[in-house]
């Protein structure tokens, strides 16, 4: 699928017209656009928005490029007789043409939905387009962060800047006020997150009752941002995988509608499945943390294990290590690996119940048997749904060089393992523009006059 779409800008307004087919709208772009040159305004000086000014008068020619790793492709590995396998996806021309679930169409002139992943598409596109205008305006300067450095969480102010508009942005553009952790993921990598309140963007509503949006946006930008941020990733050696079961997708939607409801009804009983939730998270969060830092302080002994714990068939050979153990760090190791794995069980079964008790399959019962199949694999930490759960996708944490087996092992049951892994980067600026590799496909193009 590719698509142009053409629009006109007040810049004294900072409205957007749309001049061609409105089918071809994408709310999250023209949204993500009007909130960058609002931000140009609200903070630039009177000679610097006259050269933005000046800029604009000039036009925006805006190209998007979908990654495949967003959308499903398993219909097409399916169809060339490829076995499903990440070699097979590997294979595919990038940026391909996106794919639609035609069955599911809403309705007789229903759009039909597009067929993706759940890794958060809109919010990825939607902080890809706010960066690159906001750095093309000059608003911020990201010049400094290039696909091969390292992000550090300090000095974050540019990022700071783009994490504010495209939540705006993307929060305006669906019509709700979600988490924001799928944008706060997309600015700056892996991490630990705790939502913003939602009156920070209360000023938004201003814009509808005709005040300036460069005024809107400026209260924006100077609003408290309450969310916490704190800087996470995988320990070394371990490696995220992702799998699309095809059994069917899940809407995330109607799945967190009947979450909320249940609490309404059973508020005591939501509250302690809750608490209990969130006890489980905090223990794997400190297990993950203390691997991390014993990888640090003990790398020869903290390899050792991973190594070996890599290639064993089930946990109980782990407990086994520890008794062969002699060294107390390497026994506290594989203690911290159990004690992750165990939190993770522990997870799921409160997701379970949680789901049996809203009358939702946020792990329906055909996951749980593949989830239980992958634990029991050689290398496999621990397994899970991701989001909102339900029958769109199954992940694995994976020790040493075990992910392959478990790609072939998933491939055997009918689930394919995508091509994403765990970053702990966010924006980066590519050196180079994908289209001089003869990309032709996939491309969205936004033209504004």
């Amino acid at each position: 699928m590719s698509r142009e779409t053409t629009y006109k800008m007040s810049l004294k307004h900072l409205t957007l017209q749309c001049v061609s087919s409105s089918e071809s709208r994408n709310h999250f772009v023209e949204h993500a656009l009007q909130y960058c040159v609002a931000a140009a305004y609200a903070t630039f000086d009177k000679d610097k928005k006259d050269l933005l000014h000046k800029l604009l008068l000039q036009g925006l020619d805006i190209t998007i490029l979908g990654c495949n790793n967003f959308y499903s492709y398993r219909n097409q590995v399916e169809a060339c007789g490829l076995p499903l396998t990440p070699e097979s996806l590997a294979a595919l021309p990038p940026f391909m043409s996106i794919n639609f679930n035609i069955d599911e169409a809403n309705g007789e002139n229903g759009k039909p939905e597009v067929a993706k992943t759940g890794l958060g598409s809109s919010a990825a596109m939607t902080t890809a387009v706010v960066a690159a205008l906001l750095h093309y305006l000059r608003v911020v300067n990201l010049s400094s962060l290039s696909k091969d450095q390292t992000q550090e969480m300090e000095n974050t102010a540019d990022l700071d800047v783009v994490h504010v508009i495209a939540q705006t942005a993307h929060c305006i553009a669906q019509g709700k006020v979600g988490s924001g952790f799928d944008v706060s993921s997309a600015v700056y990598g892996s991490q630990r997150y705790v939502r913003f309140s939602h009156e920070v963007l209360s000023s938004t509503q201003d814009a509808f009752k005709g005040k300036a949006l460069e005024e809107v946006i400026g209260d924006v930008l100077n609003g408290k941002w309450d969310h916490e941020r704190i800087k996470f990733s995988l320990p070394p050696l371990m490696n995220l995988l992702l799998g699309e079961p095809g059994t069917g997708g899940s809407s995330a939607v109607l799945m967190v509608g009947a979450v909320k409801k249940w609490q309404k009804s059973e508020p005591q009983k939501a509250l302690e499945t809750w608490r209990k939730l969130s006890k489980a998270n905090s223990s794997l969060e400190m297990c993950l943390n203390m691997l991390s830092k014993m990888a640090k302080e003990r790398w020869d002994s903290y390899k050792s294990i991973i190594d070996n714990c890599s290639s064993m068939h089930r946990s109980e050979k782990w407990i086994e290590q520890t008794n062969e153990v002699n060294e107390p760090s390497k026994a506290e190791i594989v203690e911290a690996l159990l004690g992750a794995r165990d939190a993770m069980l522990e997870i799921r079964l409160h997701m379970r119940l949680m789901g049996e008790a809203a009358g939702i399959p946020i792990e329906p019962e055909s996951q749980t048997q593949l989830l239980d199949a992958t634990m029991n694999m050689d290398g496999v930490l621990l397994t899970g749904v991701p989001g909102a759960g339900g029958f769109d996708a199954v992940f694995a944490i994976t020790l040493g060089n075990s992910s392959s087996n478990v790609t072939k092992a998933w491939s055997s049951l009918n689930v394919l393992a995508l091509l994403v892994r765990e970053d702990p980067r966010g924006i980066s600026l590519e050196i180079s523009d994908p289209r001089a590799k003869e990309i032709t496909s996939a491309l969205s193009s936004v033209h504004i006059r």
